[in-house]
C-alpha cells in the first residue's frame, strides 16, 4: 500500500525521508545530531495500524530519541542498500534489529524491489531452470511466488527454501558488520524460533523459514539477541489498539497488536539500559 493511502485509514504515519534516502519512514522526523537508539526492521517495527508501535514507547520509557526506520514488508535489502540509515546507524548509541523472513531480499532465484522488498521482480536462469512449468508474469509479490512453487513441487521447493535461508544468513552478517556499533538483535513475533522450516504457512508464517539454528548462526555477531514472544493475554484479541479501514481487517487480523508492543517495549527498555549507561554523550 502506498504511504499517501495508508495514512488516509488509521494513524497518521506522519512519512518522512533522512538524508539522501528514497524510504519513506514512519515519522515525525527525529533528530540525528544527538544520543538516539536506531530501529531497523519490517511491519511489526513501523508500527502499521498502531498509534504507538513499540520503538516510540521505549522512547518514551528511556527519554532517548528512538528513530524508527521499520518499513513494512522490509527484507535485509531495503537497509543493506541504503547509505544514509547505515551511517545513522554507525552513529546511534546502539541499534535494534529486528529479524527478517527470508523471502524479501534478492537471491540466486529471483530479484526484489530494491526499496519495495516484497514485490518480486524477475526470476533468474536458476529459477527459470528449475521451474520450466512456471510463467513468472504471474506474480507480483515474494509470497505468492512463493506458494506457487510450493503447491507445484514439494521437491523442488525443498531447493528454492534452502538457498533462500542459506542466502539469508550471508545477508545478516553482512548487514550486522556494516552496523559497527552495539546491536540487539530482536525476535518479535507470535512464537519461538521454530527448530525446522518444514510445514510453515508460506503466505501466514513471520519471519518465513527463520530457525532456530539460523538465529544463533547470526546472534553471534550482535551483542546479545532478544526474544520477544507476547503473551496468550496481549494476543486473545489481535484487534485490540489497532486502528484500520474495514478492507484491511484480514491484514490487522495478521499483525501483533498494541498490547504486543507493549512487550516488545518493556522487554526492550530492560535490554537497553545498559548500553545508554555507558553509551556517549
Amino acid at each position: 500500500m502506498k504511504p499517501d493511502l495508508m495514512g488516509q485509514f488509521g494513524p497518521d504515519y506522519d512519512f518522512c525521508r533522512y538524508g539522501l534516502s528514497r524510504i519513506d519512514f514512519r515519522g515525525p522526523p527525529k533528530r540525528l545530531d544527538g544520543r538516539y537508539i536506531a530501529f531497523l526492521g519490517g511491519t511489526e517495527t513501523f508500527g502499521k495500524f498502531l498509534e504507538t508501535p513499540f520503538p516510540e514507547q521505549v522512547e518514551s520509557r528511556l527519554g532517548v530519541t528512538a528513530v524508527n526506520f521499520g518499513a513494512v514488508n522490509a527484507g535485509i535489502d531495503l537497509f543493506a542498500r541504503d547509505q544514509t540509515v547505515l551511517a545513522a546507524c554507525h552513529d546511534a548509541v546502539v541499534t535494534v534489529i529486528q529479524v527478517p523472513g527470508v523471502q524479501n531480499h534478492s537471491n540466486r532465484f529471483y530479484t526484489v524491489h530494491p526499496r519495495r522488498n516484497d514485490r518480486f521482480l524477475r526470476p533468474t536462469a536458476a529459477l527459470e531452470t528449475l521451474y520450466p512449468d512456471i510463467d513468472f508474469a504471474d506474480f507480483a509479490f515474494t509470497r505468492h511466488l512463493l506458494l506457487a512453487l510450493e503447491q507445484c513441487s514439494d521437491d523442488r521447493f525443498n531447493v528454492v527454501r534452502s538457498e533462500l535461508q542459506a542466502n539469508w544468513e550471508v545477508r545478516m552478517r553482512g548487514l550486522m558488520r556494516r552496523i559497527p556499533g552495539p546491536k540487539i538483535l530482536l525476535w518479535f513475533a507470535g512464537s519461538a524460533p521454530p527448530l525446522t522450516a518444514e510445514g510453515q504457512d508460506v503466505m501466514h508464517a513471520d519471519p518465513l523459514f527463520v530457525t532456530r539454528g539460523m538465529i544463533d548462526a547470526v546472534a553471534c555477531t550482535a551483542e546479545e539477541l532478544l526474544t520477544v514472544v507476547p503473551s496468550a493475554e496481549a494476543v486473545a484479541d489481535p484487534e485490540a489498539g489497532l486502528s484500520f479501514h474495514p478492507l484491511d481487517r484480514a491484514a490487522a487480523a495478521e499483525m501483533l497488536g498494541a498490547a504486543a508492543h507493549e512487550e516488545a517495549a518493556g522487554a526492550l527498555t530492560g535490554a537497553l539500559q545498559p548500553y545508554l549507561v555507558r553509551g556517549p554523550v
